[in-house]
């Protein structure tokens, strides 16, 4: 591998960061809003069979004595 001098690295680091699509206020503030509703949504699914799961064990548990 080449080795480069700092501004050289520098220069690269510029040129690479042109490079690079940066959203838009509101395609974040939208991006996030759905991060938090996808959030919620899995956490209630998940608890919903967490919840289940956790009966059904105990009842399969209450024929044990």
């Amino acid at each position: 591998m080449a080795k480069v001098s700092p501004g050289e690295f520098i220069r690269q680091v510029r040129a690479e960061t042109s490079k690079v699509y940066w959203p838009s206020r509101k395609e974040t503030i939208a991006t996030a809003i759905m991060v938090v509703i996808l959030s919620l949504v899995l956490s209630a699914f998940f608890f919903a069979i967490d919840a289940f799961f956790a009966t059904a064990v105990k009842y399969l548990l209450s024929f044990l004595g």
